[in-house]
C-alpha cells in the first residue's frame, strides 16, 4: 500500500510540475481541463500497470528453494504482532468518514437552497433566488443570485453570461470528481493543489465565453473588480473566484498558436512512456523447463564435432570403470543422452556405445551362519533412545525379519522402484542399534543440545553422566535435523504424541 502510494503521488508530481511550468498561463483551457482530470485518473492507474516477464529455470530448482524456506520457518520464532498499520488504517478511514461528512453536508445544503427558495427557470438555467448576500455561483443546470440584487438590475449580464458558461460546460461534475479523489486521499497535499487548478481552469473557460459575446477585455475586468467581495465560496459550487484575479487578467491577454498547442502535446507522450515505464510494476515469473532442449526439427538432429568429442570423451570415462562400479553423474547422463538423439546413424555406428544406468546394488553378502529363515537370530530390541519415527522403522524391521522377509528396494534408470528378493541364505540381521554413550556422542558432533533434569548441560556433562551411570534414561527430539535436542533424566520419560 505504501508502495502504490508513493508512486501515484510521484507520477501526480509530475504532471501538476509539467502543468504549472507549461500549461497553466496558455490560451488551450479546454485542453488543460481534460490533462487535469487525466492527471488523477493516470496517476492513479499506473501503479496497477504490470508488466510480466517469464524466465526459464531448470525445473526442480524451485522446488528446493521452497523446501530450503519452510525448513527455515519452522525454526524460526513467533514474530511479535506489528500495530502500526492497524494504527494507520484506523486514522485513514478517520479522515475519510470526516471529509465524507462534510461532502455530505455540502450537498444537502445545496439542495435545501433549491428546494426552499424561489427559482426562475430561463432557457439555458435556472435561476434560484437568496435573500443572503452571496457570491453568483452554479450546481449543475442552478445558479445561485441574490434576490435583491437581481430584481434591481444590479447583476451585470456579463457575470450572468459568466454563470451560463459553467452551467453549460458542466463543471460541476469536475467539482464532484476532485471531491470524492479528495475524500480517499485527503492525506495527499497534492490533491489540493490540483483541486485548486481545476476551479481556476473553470474560471478561465468562463471568461473566454464571455470574450467571445464581444464583450470589451477592458470593460470586463472592471466588472470583475467592481463585483468582488469577501464572501465565502461555496464547496461544491463553481463560483467567481477572485483570490487569483491577476492570473485571470494576465491569461486573458494570452494567446497561444496552434504549433505551440501541438509542440505541448508531443511532450506529454514521452513522459507518459517514462511515468509508465518507471512507475508500473515488474513481475517475474519462473517458469519450469526441462534441462535438456527440445528437437524439434530433423534438420537440426546432428551432433557438432565438439558435442560428439564431448559424448566420446565421457563415454569411454565411463566404459573404463568396472562394471559393478560404474558411475556418471545425472548431469553428464542428460547431457550424454541429449547429444545422442542429435546424433545421425553414421555419427552413432563411430560414437562409443550409449551407457546405461548404474547397475542397481549388489545384494547383501551372505552370511555364513545364516542358512534358513528358520536359523534367523531373534531382532534386536528397540532402543531407548529412539525418537518415535524411530521407533516404527525399528518396528517395521523387526516384523520383517519375523516373517522371513529381507526385501529391498532400488530405483531405475526410469526413476521407477524396483523390489529385490534374496534367496533365503542371503538374509542377514538389521545392524544392531547404538549404544547409549555412541548415541550421545554422535548428537554432540552434530551440536545438539543436552538437558538433564530440565536444565541445559553441556555435551562433555552429558557424557560424563552417562558413563558414570549407564541406567540413565535418554531420549532425542529431531535427531535427524540440524538442531536436535536430547533429554537425560534418572526418572523414566514420558513421550508425548
Amino acid at each position: 500500500m505504501i508502495e502504490y502510494l508513493i508512486k501515484s503521488s510521484a507520477c501526480l508530481c509530475i504532471f501538476m510540475l509539467f502543468y504549472s511550468l507549461f500549461l497553466e498561463k496558455e490560451n488551450m483551457h479546454v485542453f488543460k481541463r481534460f490533462y487535469l482530470l487525466a492527471s488523477v485518473l493516470i496517476s492513479l492507474g499506473i501503479p496497477f500497470i504490470t508488466f510480466t516477464q517469464f524466465v526459464e529455470v531448470p525445473a526442480g530448482i524451485n522446488g528446493s528453494i521452497v523446501n530450503h524456506s519452510t525448513n527455515a520457518a519452522q525454526f524460526t520464532s513467533k514474530e511479535s504482532i506489528n500495530y502500526i498499520p492497524y494504527f494507520l488504517w484506523t486514522v485513514y478511514l478517520l479522515g475519510v468518514g470526516v471529509f465524507s461528512i462534510k461532502f455530505i453536508f455540502n450537498l444537502i445544503k445545496i439542495t435545501l437552497k433549491i428546494k426552499q427558495n424561489p427559482k426562475l427557470k430561463t432557457k439555458k438555467s435556472t435561476h434560484v433566488l437568496l435573500k443572503e448576500l452571496i457570491v453568483p455561483h452554479t450546481f449543475f443546470n442552478f445558479i445561485f443570485l441574490n434576490k435583491s440584487n437581481f430584481e434591481k438590475a444590479k447583476i451585470p449580464k456579463e457575470v450572468l453570461i459568466h454563470e451560463e458558461a459553467h452551467v453549460m460546460q458542466k463543471h460541476t461534475i469536475d467539482v464532484l470528481f476532485i471531491e470524492i479523489c479528495q475524500i480517499l486521499l485527503w492525506f495527499n497535499p497534492l490533491i489540493y493543489f490540483i483541486k485548486k487548478s481545476i476551479k481556476l481552469n473553470h474560471e478561465f473557460l468562463a471568461d473566454l465565453k464571455v470574450i467571445e459575446q464581444g464583450v470589451s477585455l477592458s470593460k470586463y475586468q472592471e466588472i470583475i473588480l467592481a463585483f468582488s467581495s469577501n464572501a465565502l465560496e461555496p464547496q461544491l459550487a463553481t463560483a467567481i473566484n477572485y483570490s487569483s484575479i491577476k492570473k485571470r487578467f494576465t491569461v486573458m491577454k494570452t494567446t497561444s498558436s496552434k504549433t505551440s498547442i501541438w509542440l505541448r502535446g508531443l511532450v506529454l507522450l514521452p513522459m507518459l512512456a517514462f511515468l509508465i515505464f518507471s512507475f508500473s510494476t515488474k513481475k517475474i515469473i519462473e517458469k519450469e523447463t526441462k534441462v535438456q532442449s527440445e528437437i524439434t526439427n530433423k534438420t537440426q538432429q546432428k551432433a557438432s564435432p565438439k558435442e560428439l568429442a564431448e559424448y566420446n570423451k565421457l563415454a569411454k570415462k565411463y566404459n573404463a570403470q568396472p562394471e559393478n562400479m560404474r558411475v556418471v553423474k545425472l548431469d553428464d547422463l542428460e547431457r550424454m543422452e541429449y547429444i545422442y538423439k542429435k546424433m545421425t546413424m553414421e555419427q552413432k555406428a563411430t560414437a562409443e556405445p550409449f551407457p546405461n544406468c548404474p547397475p542397481p546394488p549388489p545384494a547383501p553378502p551372505k552370511s555364513p551362519e545364516m542358512k534358513t529363515a528358520h536359523d534367523l537370530p531373534p531382532p534386536p530390541p528397540i532402543p531407548v533412545n529412539a525418537s518415535p519415527e524411530e521407533r516404527v522403522k525399528y518396528q517395521k524391521t523387526i516384523d520383517a525379519y519375523n516373517n522371513g522377509d529381507a526385501s529391498y528396494t532400488y530405483k531405475n534408470k526410469n526413476c521407477k522402484e524396483v523390489t529385490v528378493i534374496p534367496d533365503e541364505d542371503e538374509m542377514v540381521p538389521p545392524p544392531p542399534p547404538k549404544s547409549p554413550l555412541d548415541f550421545v556422542v554422535e548428537m554432540a558432533k552434530k551440536n545438539a543440545t543436552f538437558y538433564y533434569e530440565e536444565k541445559i548441560i553441556t555435551s562433555n556433562d552429558a557424557i560424563k553422566l552417562l558413563k558414570e551411570n549407564k541406567a540413565m534414561n535418554i531420549s532425542s527430539k529431531n535427531s535427524m535435523s540440524k538442531n536436535p535436542k536430547v533429554y537425560l533424566s534418572k526418572e523414566p520419560i514420558i513421550i508425548g504424541n
